[in-house]
């Protein structure tokens, strides 16, 4: 009764506590749901729209005139190339007068062969024509008086016509010996070994004390020095390029000089898709056959697809730009410049009035939703 007694004088008695406990339990439970709640109704507030779309200005795809410089590499070649060979054989080379890379004129001595043993014929042969000639003399004067013998009825017909065969044989001497003569001096001019034109020595392959033979090439001679690149270009721009376009011709050794196209080819390469033209070098400078080299042709303004330059992108090395379809989607298209300059670009792979991104494209995905703000200016 005693401990009864100040339960309830402290104002809970043994009946109020499981009570307490209940409330307070629930109470707990009350904030954990609301705290879930909250959480819940936290989440949907920060997930973003999927319906957002990025505001972008656009621009259309025009057909322009730009000046146009087609871009093309090959091997510099001589325009002509002459060998020179020997026309006599069996003799040694006595002198070699020029080297690769020397200009020589037209009959500059190239090589001198050993000729003593033609000069020696050649005297002998000189004097053969001498004796052959005083040989025909005596004939022509034997003739002169059988003639004369016999119109008096001193010497028979049968006679006459011996001293006249005898002139006739001694006639065909001396032209035999001339003719010997003849061909001595010329084998004798062919020991020099001459240029037959003007140009650049670009090969030589003869040397001193070489026993020359008859026809084995000695020389070759860019023919007056004249030069041309063999340019390689895309069959796609090979329409565009005609004889007479300038052009100029760059290599990383000798830098660069100008030229313009001579000839267009008129096959192209099945395999590689390319043709070839031929551009003539204004002068020869550094350049030499065989060297590999750069041209750009400049093919005047030629109309192509054209997009403001600042819409122009580059995605994994690729030049492209954004195209916007009917549903306001940018789709990336890889494209090919053609022509450039500080407002426009021109460029294969887009159709007349297709809308490119001019602004904002740096920003945009594959497939994303854009909305258009309006055109930009050209």
């Amino acid at each position: 009764m005693v401990v009864r007694q100040r339960i309830n004088k402290r104002g809970l008695g043994t009946t109020a506590l499981p009570l307490v406990l209940i409330i307070g339990a629930l109470g707990l439970s009350a904030c954990d749901h609301g705290d879930k709640a909250g959480a819940k109704t936290k989440t949907p507030a920060t997930k973003p729209s999927q319906n957002a779309s990025q505001t972008v200005g656009v621009a259309a795809v025009t057909i322009q005139s730009l000046p146009r410089i087609i871009n093309a590499s090959g091997t510099v070649t001589a325009w002509e190339e002459v060998p020179v060979g020997a026309e006599t054989g069996g003799l040694t080379a006595v002198a070699v007068n020029v080297e690769e890379g020397q200009m020589v004129r037209q009959g500059q001595v190239l090589v001198q062969l050993n000729d003593s043993v033609l000069r020696a014929q050649l005297r002998q042969q000189q004097a053969a024509v001498v004796s052959a000639k005083a040989t025909l003399a005596q004939a022509d004067a034997a003739l002169r008086r059988a003639r004369d013998l016999q119109q008096k009825g001193y010497l028979s017909q049968a006679s006459l016509e011996t001293t006249t065969a005898q002139q006739a044989t001694a006639a065909a001497q001396v032209a035999s010996a001339q003719a010997a003569e003849g061909e001595t001096t010329a084998r004798l001019a062919q020991a020099s070994i001459r240029a037959p034109v003007s140009g650049l020595i670009s090969k030589r392959s003869v040397t001193k004390g070489q026993i020359v033979s008859m026809g084995s090439e000695l020389f070759r001679i860019v023919r007056d020095g004249r030069l041309e690149l063999n340019a390689e270009i895309p069959e796609t721009d090979l329409a565009l390029v005609r004889a007479g376009m300038p052009a100029q011709i760059t290599s990383e050794q000798v830098g660069t000089v100008s030229g313009s196209v001579r000839l267009v080819n008129s096959e192209v390469d099945p395999v590689s898709r390319l043709g070839v033209a031929r551009v003539a070098l204004s002068a020869m400078g550094g350049f030499r056959p065989g060297m590999f080299a750069r041209a750009q042709i400049n093919a005047s303004a030629q109309p192509a697809a054209t997009v403001p330059t600042e819409a122009l992108l580059y995605r994994e090395n690729n030049a492209g730009v954004f195209v916007v379809d009917a549903q306001n989607r940018a789709h990336f298209r890889p494209v090919q410049i053609v022509a450039r300059t500080a407002n426009s670009t021109a460029a294969t792979g887009l159709a007349e009035g297709e809308r490119v991104v001019v602004k904002g494209a740096g920003f945009l995905g594959e497939g994303d939703a854009v909305r258009v703000a309006g055109s930009a200016k050209r």
